[in-house]
């Protein structure tokens, strides 16, 4: 009889064995009752049929109710000789009130594969009255009066810092720095994100220094990378991340600051299917840091020049030209560095082209701890003198190179040849306005009068001596009849 049962179970081994690698792992992401009262649970199940469930992250803060922990479960199902077999991970959330809350629709990661749960409407009645002897069974929704139940305070393996990838740097020079938490793969201890969004909002309050430029990568969900530290393995989990760049040569002070997460006390006397739990925080504070700045080395243009490491793209409508002809040129920086500070180049004056001023567009990336990116200058200029002309001449763009802690200069490798007339001259007739008596034609003769009283006087004397005269002659001409 024994041999029979353990052939039996070779067969039954061996037909696994064959079988379970052809099916299809499926991945869903469920909700339990939507019904449930005030002092029950609601819980969200991640589960992964035919598969090992490795991780799962990212299950929604819902308004209303609190996470109380996790837990996992297994479930092997064998119907006429197929096995299904799935793993879960299920979020705990207690009820805050009574009332009627929307789940809004959300996505979370499952096996490291974006999962999509549609939203739900959950009802949340009072609290039971009458104790339901299966309670205990789960270890939710019941009163610990007169049971001695002790919580079992695990010690948390996890770490929170603030870190750089560079502990010196040149003024302008970029370095890269992160908040995250650390916790190991051997931590035992249940852990929940606390307000993370305000936390780190009170964070940045206190290290953002006033004397750098920001570049903030943005990060909107927090994912957990595997990092080892001194041989021991973490996941780390970044909820802030950006590259700064120092405006002058004052040592840049990242202070001590804390970090909050809800832990649970997992209870000494376990249920049937899992363990209650006391919530509970855990304070974790970070070391404090300093980046040393250094001066960029003397140069006329110390104080205008970016740092970093770049090179030119460059480009050009038509190498042959006519002088009077307009033609478009492109000169691209392009590389990693501060591409908001990179500026136009300082163009001399001079006779032979008008250069106008450039149109510019900006591109910035950021990604794998660097900014890096373009910035496009494209100047419209007229050639106004017939010759071959290096381009190199006019378009010299200066930066510090941080790497080999020098200045370095981009400049155009292009040649344009010119033909035609010379255009100087007639630039010159187009602005000169002639000489003076060229002037006289073009004024208006009327005359104006300088003094308006005096003009006045004199009408009004001759005035005065016509009638004079009139008297005159009509008294002549009485004495004569």
């Amino acid at each position: 009889m024994r041999k029979n049962i353990t052939l039996y179970s070779f067969g039954l081994m061996v037909f696994v064995l064959l079988n379970f690698p052809a099916l299809s792992q499926e991945i869903s992401v469920e909700i339990g009752k939507t019904e449930i009262a005030l002092n029950e649970v609601l819980q969200i199940t991640a589960t992964v049929t035919n598969g090992q469930l490795t991780g799962a992250g990212g299950f929604p803060e819902i308004k209303g109710f609190t996470k109380i922990g996790t837990s996992s479960s297994s479930y092997t199902n064998i119907v006429n000789g197929r096995i299904t077999q799935s793993q879960s991970i299920i979020q705990n959330y207690k009820p805050s009130k009574e009332g009627t809350f929307q789940i809004p629709p959300f996505t979370m990661s499952v096996n490291g594969k974006s999962v999509s749960f549609g939203g739900a409407t959950v009802k949340v009645s009072a609290a039971i009255q009458q104790r339901d002897p299966w309670d205990s069974f789960f270890g939710f929704g019941h009163s610990d009066e007169g049971e001695n139940i002790d919580y079992i305070n695990v010690k948390e393996d996890a770490f929170f810092a603030i870190t750089s990838n560079k502990e010196e740097v040149f003024v302008g020079e970029g370095f890269n720095l992160s908040i995250a938490m650390y916790i190991a793969d051997q931590n035992q201890a249940t852990m929940e994100w606390y307000e993370t969004g305000q936390q780190l909002t009170d964070i940045l309050k206190k290290i953002k220094p006033s004397n750098c430029w920001e570049e903030n990568f943005g990060i909107e969900e927090i994912i957990p990378e595997r990092v080892t530290i001194g041989g021991k393995g973490y996941r780390q989990y970044k909820i802030y991340q950006a590259n700064y760049y120092p405006l002058n040569n004052k040592p840049i002070v990242f202070p001590s600051v804390e970090f909050k997460m809800i832990k649970f006390k997992v209870a000494n006397k376990p249920s049937f299917f899992g363990s209650a739990y006391q919530k509970d925080f855990a304070i974790f504070r970070s070391k404090p840091k300093t980046i040393k700045v250094k001066d960029l080395p003397e140069h006329p243009l110390k104080n205008q020049v970016a740092v970093g490491n770049f090179k030119l793209e460059e480009s050009i409508s038509n190498q042959n030209l006519e002088t009077g002809q307009s033609f478009e040129y492109k000169f691209k920086v392009v590389g990693e560095g501060n591409i908001s500070a990179i500026r136009e180049v300082n163009l001399p004056k001079v006779n032979d082209f008008d250069f106008y001023a450039p149109n510019v567009k900006q591109q910035i990336n950021r990604g794998s701890g660097a900014v890096y990116g373009s910035k496009l200058f494209t100047y419209m200029a007229i050639p106004k003198e017939p010759g071959q002309y290096d381009l190199g001449k006019y378009f010299q763009w200066v930066y510090f190179n941080p790497a080999t802690q020098k200045y370095d200069t981009l400049k155009s490798n292009l040649i344009v040849n010119v033909t035609g007339e010379s255009k100087i001259n007639v630039s010159i007739e187009a602005n000169d306005r002639g000489g003076f008596y060229d002037l006289i034609d073009e004024q208006d003769e009327t005359l104006i009068s300088m003094n308006r009283d005096e003009a006045i006087k004199g009408f009004t004397n001759i005035g005065i001596f016509s009638l004079l005269i009139l008297t005159a002659f009509f008294a002549l001409k009485k004495s004569k009849l």
